[in-house]
């Protein structure tokens, strides 16, 4: 049966399930291809409503659409209270939501205490002033202490220092001490009345400076795990229909909420024309341009300076943000580039091409007409309508997208791999591995004992692969040094996470090159790190790096991934060969070189390889 592969009978007729005409089993295939294809005829194929897509390679960006509240900034918010015991005889802020600026007098407060206190300071001050300079210093000394502590007893109380010189002034006490904002804002709470009386600490009012406004958002973890600090945010307030508004993350929760089990994400939106209340609802969208492994860029922020409270503060230039005052930080600390950079292009094929089988995941390619090949692949990120394919199908090729689960029965029927089995498929296309491929290259600068640690992380690496091209076993000492800096960098929050990774590579499979074994020393140790590696090299060197760094590739390592770097701009004649060792030293062929900092437009386009067999 074409529907139901597991019918199967020795005679024409139909079938039990569907009532389909059975079809004679060797007629799915016309002629036995090769295992890992059938060929459908054209009438089955209008019959079954095949339809192909070409995979594409384009700039892929993803929505994240969630919705969120407004809420005042928590850290532009004042509380107004007394310093001191006393009855409020009147507020000049008389209601909440009124705007007052920073200084402006908000409260009159009447105190017995105060007055007492300025009255024992004008004392201490004229006794200190009328002492005769004859008098005995311990007795001035006294009196000018006295003084001083009675000062401070008025600063304690509250009193400004334009208070304080009105009193020294004028040498009149006063009963009664007016309050001045400390900030400019609006009045969020009015907690007290004129004539009530109030203890010291007791809130009079609360403030919030409304320039600058909260989006608080819910997003799920995988969401919020592709979102950074300072990634740009589209929102559309509710009350504000139609108008759209930028703002940045400042804030990603690092716990997931244990009874939502999403993570608060918060956006600073500018205010300075009071259109956002507190409180109202939005709905926002959080671009997220991503690349084959799932990296995101931002062009916006390439070798920007960036305020390190306020995200929305973007320069050019050092300086200070003028929000918070602190040092602005350069874009990079927050995993940025460095230099402004066009967005990786990944191969991208529609969502219903792809069939998924547990861990496994295949496309069906029509090679030629009415030809259907199984090809496994490796997954990117997975979009709404639309998957990036990281590995395993190229740009143009036709991909089934309608009638591709009717190709994988016919397959199951031949008694070929198919989406439920494809590790024939699988270890097939082991076979055909090429040279490790750095779709972007942009070696970026890493300052500081991080930047020393690298560069000796590479001459480490570089000492090993010397040692296995002489077909000696690597020195513990250089084994040892490798394993302590992999470890060290990968607890260094300089390093980004799609790095630290690599790092981790290294690390897992470090304590593999103590063998006495020579061949799996470069199998199982030295061919895993090397990957890792070439992955370092082509985005991280050292503030002291001299030289750049080569990578090689010898085509004829059992299993693949033949690669390997090497300090320096090494020629076909400089390359020593780790896998093959003095036998075949010099085989091998030149893959692209990185440069020491820097950004290299399409490292597949400029890569000339270059191929030399040896002996």
């Amino acid at each position: 049966c074409p529907m139901h592969p597991q019918i199967r009978q020795p005679g024409p007729g139909r079938c039990p399930i569907c009532g389909m005409e059975l079809v004679p089993a060797t007629s799915s295939s016309g002629m036995d291809l090769d295992e890992l294809a059938v060929r459908i005829e054209p009438a089955a194929r209008r019959l079954a409503n095949i339809q192909t897509a070409a995979a594409s390679r384009v700039a892929v960006e993803t929505v994240v659409e969630t919705i969120g509240a407004l809420a005042i900034d928590e850290s532009r918010q004042a509380t107004i209270a007394s310093y001191i015991d006393g009855r409020i005889e009147r507020l000049f802020a008389d209601y909440t939501g009124v705007s007052v600026a920073e200084g402006d007098h908000l409260a009159v407060i009447y105190s017995p205490d105060l007055y007492s206190a300025q009255v024992e300071y004008i004392q201490s001050r004229n006794s200190l002033n009328t002492a005769r300079p004859s008098g005995l210093e311990a007795v001035r000394g006294a009196q000018q202490t006295l003084m001083q502590n009675s000062r401070q007893r008025l600063v304690e109380l509250g009193m400004t220092t334009e208070q304080l010189e009105e009193l020294d002034r004028t040498g009149e006490a006063k009963s009664r001490m007016t309050i001045f904002a400390p900030i400019g804002g609006t009045v969020t709470e009015k907690l007290a009345i004129e004539g009530m009386y109030i203890k010291t600490g007791e809130p009079i009012y609360r403030i919030a400076d409304l320039s600058t406004i909260w989006l608080l958002l819910e997003l799920f973890p995988k969401d919020a795990a592709q979102v950074r600090y300072g990634q740009r945010v589209e929102a559309e307030v509710q009350s504000l229909p139609g108008e759209v508004f930028n703002g940045r993350v400042a804030f990603i929760d690092p716990t997931v909420d244990a009874r939502t089990r999403t993570v608060s994400v918060r956006v600073e939106l500018l205010n300075y024309d009071g259109r956002f209340r507190p409180g109202d609802y939005a709905e926002a969208r959080i671009y997220l341009p991503v690349g084959a492994e799932g990296d995101v860029f931002d062009a916006d922020l390439a070798g920007k300076w960036i305020s390190p409270m306020h995200p929305q503060i973007v320069q050019d230039e050092p300086g200070d943000c003028p929000i918070c005052g602190m040092p602005l930080v350069p874009t990079t600390r927050f995993g940025y580039s460095e230099e402004p950079i066009a967005q990786p292009k990944s191969i991208i094929v529609p969502r219903s091409s792809v069939l998924m089988a547990g861990t496994n995941s295949v496309v069906y390619v029509e090679t030629e007409p009415g030809r259907f090949e199984l090809r496994p692949i490796i997954l990117g990120p997975i979009l709404k309508d639309r998957v990036v394919i990281r590995a395993g199908i190229e740009e143009g090729e036709e991909v089934a997208t309608d009638g591709n689960f009717l190709i994988d029965s016919q397959m199951q029927l031949a008694g070929k791999p198919s989406v439920i089995d494809p590790s024939r498929a699988i270890a097939s296309g082991k076979k055909a591995t090429g040279p490790k491929s750095i779709d972007h290259v942009h070696v970026m600068t890493l300052t500081g004992e991080a930047g020393r640690q690298i560069e000796q992380l590479y001459d480490a690496y570089s000492r090993i692969q010397r040692t296995l091209a002489r077909d000696q076993i690597p020195d513990d000492s250089d084994v040892d040094s490798l394993s302590v800096l992999a470890q060290s960098l990968v607890a260094d929050p300089a390093i980004g996470d799609s790095l630290q990774e690599q790092l981790v590579e290294v690390v897992n499979h470090v304590e593999l090159l103590r063998s006495d074994d020579l061949e799996s020393i470069r199998q199982q140790g030295f061919k895993p790190i090397s990957q890792a590696v070439i992955q370092l090299a082509s985005r991280l060197r050292g503030a002291d790096a001299q030289q750049p760094t080569t990578h090689l590739y010898c085509p004829m390592v059992k299993g693949g991934k033949g690669d390997w770097l090497q300090l320096g701009d090494v020629s076909l004649e400089q390359l020593r060969n780790p896998y093959m060792g003095l036998s075949m030293e010099t085989c091998g062929e030149r893959i692209n070189l990185f440069p020491v900092k820097g950004h290299v437009a399409d490292a597949s386009e400029e890569s000339q390889t270059e191929r030399k067999t040896g002996r």
